[in-house]
């Protein structure tokens, strides 16, 4: 265990504390939430320090007694034995966690090859994310969608939000940071009139949701495009140019709102992931620089490239991150999707044990 590890976080948190106690915090409400969500990720590590120590000062006294009377050496060995889970679990939470693990997320689903079947595909990953938030508590918002005519999705963007501070600090992204790659599908599409089994696949990209200290953009580094919104088939479905492209220069990031009539909300719409995206991106050039086994979450829509299969004939859902199968597709669909994080997590966490990287939330 790290002690000085531990000390600059308990300080960390006492700090926190005072500016929560503040009365003068409350009027810059995104502080108060930055500063609630770390405060709430580190209160588990506080509460399991102040078990240990008073655990640690039960085996003295036990101690204490013993050598006075031998009779209470069986209390030294009981107090002995539970503080042993208690080391173990601090030691556990003083392991590096993710940054960005009590943060909201905006996550993008685009349609890939398949055509139409592609796209009501991705339209089952919306809802299937949509229910599993529902069931969670959390919030979706529509940022933007381009749908497809048979009632799927070709592109969507939603924030997933929590609401209030994160418990323990796990938030959204502590969750979902395991959707980011391609999802494939095998199924027999109502398209299909030979009964024959396709392969389609959709890609799904997540993103920390940033706030505006986590990312300056400069006015001078974005170029402003408007054009007219479309629909399905590529109809205009707007007389004014309210649509909005953003092209971020330094970068060459592009991001286009259209969901929204009024071209001011489009914009606020595209700001909000442009943020997103520079912030995941200047995450992954560090992480790049840190180590090269870890990779970028996939961009283009390739059925090669797949973190997940979900074979509708078998009821069969499979992650082949982490070898994971199951039957319940159905139930996943549905929203279901705890048990298949949980694992990646488990996985995940037994790596960061051992010393090694962490398992991949990229393909």
């Amino acid at each position: 265990m790290s002690t000085d590890r531990l000390s600059m976080l308990l300080a960390e948190y006492a700090d926190l504390e005072k500016q929560m106690e503040d009365p003068s915090i409350h009027s810059d409400q995104a502080l108060v939430r930055r500063v609630g969500r770390r405060f709430a990720e580190l209160a588990p590590l506080y509460t399991a320090n102040v078990e240990l120590e008073a655990a640690r000062a039960d085996l003295a006294a036990a101690k204490e007694l013993a050598a006075e009377d031998p009779s209470f050496a069986g209390e030294v060995e009981a107090v002995a034995a539970a503080l042993q889970p208690l080391e173990e679990k601090l030691g556990e939470m003083l392991i590096p966690r993710d940054p960005h693990d009590a943060k909201d997320v905006i996550v993008e689903i685009k349609a890939g090859e398949g055509g139409q079947e592609s796209a009501l595909f991705a339209g089952d990953l919306l809802r299937m994310y949509t229910r599993y938030a529902e069931k969670h508590g959390w919030i979706v918002e529509i940022i933007d969608s381009q749908d497809s005519d048979l009632g799927g999705v070709k592109d969507v963007s939603v924030a997933v939000k929590t609401k209030g501070v994160p418990e323990g600090g796990h938030g959204v992204w502590s969750r979902l940071k395991w959707e980011g790659g391609v999802h494939r599908v095998q199924r027999v599409p109502v398209t299909e009139s030979q009964g024959r089994i396709h392969t389609s696949a959709a890609g799904v990209l997540v993103l920390p949701e940033a706030e505006d200290v986590d990312v300056h953009i400069e006015p001078g580094d974005i170029r402003v495009d408007v054009f007219r919104s479309s629909g399905p088939g590529g109809q205009s479905v707007n007389t004014t140019d309210s649509a909005v492209r953003i092209t971020h220069l330094p970068t060459g990031t592009v991001v286009s709102c259209q969901n929204e009539k009024s071209q001011l909300q489009n914009r606020e719409s595209a700001m909000r992931i442009l943020r997103s995206r520079l912030l995941a991106l200047a995450q992954e050039q560090a992480d790049a620089a840190a180590s090269d086994a870890r990779k970028l979450q996939v961009r283009t829509v390739d059925r090669s490239e797949r973190i997940r299969t979900y074979n509708f004939p078998q009821n069969r859902i499979s992650d082949h991150r982490i070898g994971y199968t199951a039957y319940n597709l159905d139930l996943v669909l549905g929203g279901e999707l705890d048990a298949v994080l949980d694992a990646l997590g488990e996985a995940d966490r037994a790596a960061r044990l051992a010393g090694g990287t962490e398992i991949s939330r990229r393909p």
